[in-house]
């Protein structure tokens, strides 16, 4: 898949298994019209992954209605996780034909970003998180409907997913690229004194890095004392965050937990990231918003009372000790997110039907003898 301009010969971002957003860094940077992003095929996709929220018995009928229409009328191979099919509710007569036409996989197993042309999502926002976090490097794009609570990423209903799903095939969206945060995360070994890096998600012996379409929070755990970590930016230190911990997030999670800290909202479209203290003990502690591509380092306070604890998109949950650090920059592998619209009607759109952004009681008008006073 590759997203496309409608405006001439604009640069061309293409996603596969080597894909990356500036492929020359050298390169003036190009300013993007958000309504030129469209989905264009360069051949027919052929295989789908359905991510479903779990442990939900409304999801499935629509689960199983979405399976038969992808594979009896569409002719796709539908890809679907192995816990999902092994519920006891989805073993019953009506899904047996139907499990014999879906391919399996295990997370942290099972290798496919290979193998998916695009996702659909089925269930709240947590299902393009988890989406995001199955594919560590190029994402297909992801086509989400809104069937869970919050639904602020999820523009999509169910009422018409055929049409909707088909539009899709054919190439006929448009589509917002959300930028990721890479995580690298560097302990140290305290029995030989040195420092190794370890992935957040490892496979054998081989170092990964992790990739955050939310945010990165930092806070200071189950202690009673402040957090005391100091924050880098390119190598400098720009001040020390005290106070319950500090968030770094994307536009696309300014959102979410930034926004219920005070910080502002940002569109995703909008190159940046976002650092949020959380409960600063200090009045004059604002969020500020970075340029995308500044590199990040959260490390512990030489004077700090206790542990920190790190989180990335509310998982893989850890603590960081003196001499741990956390680097943090913008990742080159985006998530292409279906639009229902376009990225500004969508996004507005989420905000106030989600968030009820400036919705208030209207003022009533004056009539003409109040006007006189």
């Amino acid at each position: 898949m590759r997203t496309q301009s409608l405006h001439g010969p604009s640069p061309v971002t293409t996603f596969g298994p080597k894909a990356c957003m500036l492929k020359n860094p050298k390169a003036v940077m190009h300013i993007q019209d958000p309504a030129s992003q469209r989905l264009t095929w360069n051949k027919p996709p052929k295989s789908v992954l359905i991510i479903k929220k779990i442990r939900d018995a409304s999801l499935l009928q629509p689960f199983k209605e979405l399976c038969i229409f992808l594979t009896q009328q569409k002719n796709m191979i539908v890809y679907v996780e192995r816990k999902i099919i092994e519920d006891p509710a989805i073993a019953i007569e009506s899904f047996v034909s139907l499990k014999k036409k879906i391919c399996t996989f295990r997370e942290d197993y099972d290798d496919i970003s290979n193998c998916v042309d695009f996702i659909i999502c089925l269930g709240g926002d947590g299902t393009l998180l988890y989406a995001s976090s199955l594919f560590q490097e190029s994402v297909p794009p992801v086509m989400a409907f809104h069937l869970g609570s919050l639904g602020f990423l999820t523009p999509f209903k169910f009422d018409t997913y055929q049409s909707q799903v088909t539009q899709v095939i054919e190439g006929n969206a448009a589509v917002i690229l959300r930028s990721r945060l890479e995580v690298k995360v560097m302990k140290k070994n305290r029995e030989k004194e040195s420092v190794e890096e370890i992935s957040l998600v490892t496979n054998g012996d081989k170092t990964m890095h992790y990739q955050v379409l939310n945010e990165v929070v930092v806070d200071r755990g189950p202690s009673s004392y402040l957090s005391n970590v100091d924050l880098f930016l390119d190598g400098h230190l720009i001040t020390t965050v005290q106070g319950d911990g500090v968030i770094v997030s994307t536009p696309t999670g300014s959102t979410a937990y930034a926004v219920a800290a005070g910080a502002s909202m940002i569109h995703p479209n909008v190159p940046a990231i976002m650092i949020t203290p959380i409960c600063p003990h200090s009045l004059s502690f604002r969020p500020i918003v970075v340029p995308a591509g500044v590199e990040l380092k959260i490390t512990l306070s030489h004077d700090a009372r206790n542990m920190a604890w790190v989180s990335l998109d509310g998982r893989k949950r850890q603590e960081i000790a003196y001499g741990d650090s956390i680097t943090i920059t913008t990742s080159c592998f985006p998530v292409p997110s279906i639009c229902f619209r376009d990225p500004v009607n969508d996004w507005f759109e989420s905000l106030a039907q989600c968030l009820h952004w400036n919705v208030r009681k209207k003022q009533s008008h004056l009539s003409s003898e109040e006007e006189e006073f």
